[in-house]
Formats: C-alpha cells, structure tokens, sequence
C-alpha cells in the first residue's frame, strides 16, 4: 500500500532539512543516521556510499522510518515509514552533487572518498505523517 507525499511533507523533502533514517540490525536492534534527503516521483531520495551499515541493513529488511524536522521550525516534522527500493547506482554521482549543492552551496560534493561508490535508495511510502 503506497502512501502520497504532497502538501507540506513534500515541502520538508525539498527544504534544506536534515533526515534521520531508522533501519533494523540483525539482532532487532535499531540504527539511526541523519543523512541529506531528496524527492522525485513522489519518493523520498536517500544518498550513500556502498559498504555503509545502514544500506546494509535495508538489503537484509526494506523496512525503513524517515524522520524529517523542520529546520526552521524543529517542534514540526515529518514521519515516512515504508520499504527501500533496490539500491542503484545509476545517477548516484550526479544526485549528491546536487545534494551537495541544496545541504553545502558547492558545486560538488567534497566529501567524497577515493574509490567510493555512491548509491541511491528510493523509499516508497506507506505511511506519511506531518505533525507541528
């Protein structure tokens, strides 16, 4: 059951708002990172590089919770809970330049580390919340 994203959810993916993304450890445990987040097509856009724990464990179970606060506003958030698509790296190199650009004002991400290979998740939303 897929969820929409419109409305102001969709204006806190497209802000410069940080995401905090909860993934499942094989002993039930949960990981928590914030990392940059993107929308296209109406699913949340996430960005990394291979060899991370938390792509690791969404290969083991989709299952994923996305929270994103407002910035500007932080007693306002938004709550996606769904499943990760495939990871690719199609675009992937393309994708944190322009993340860079949204989060840093650069033109190119300079964080990057040699032989790195970026991956992009795509989560499709079952569950989307805005609270504040």
């Amino acid at each position: 059951m897929s969820a929409t994203i419109e409305g102001t959810a969709e204006e806190l993916l497209k802000g410069k708002n940080f995401c905090h993304v909860a993934t499942l450890r094989a002993d039930g445990t949960i990981h928590g990172v914030p990392v940059w987040v993107d929308i296209q097509d109406g699913r949340p856009v996430l960005n990394t590089a291979e060899g991370r724990a938390w792509p690791r464990n969404l290969e083991r179970d989709p299952r994923v919770t996305l929270t994103v606060q407002n910035m500007e506003n932080p007693y306002q958030y938004l709550e996606i809970r769904g499943r990760a698509a495939a990871p690719t790296t199609d675009g992937a190199d393309e994708h944190i330049d322009a993340m860079a650009k949204k989060y840093m004002g650069v033109e190119e991400y300079p964080l990057r580390q040699p032989g790195e290979q970026r991956i992009i998740i795509r989560v499709e939303p079952e569950h989307v919340h805005v609270s504040g």
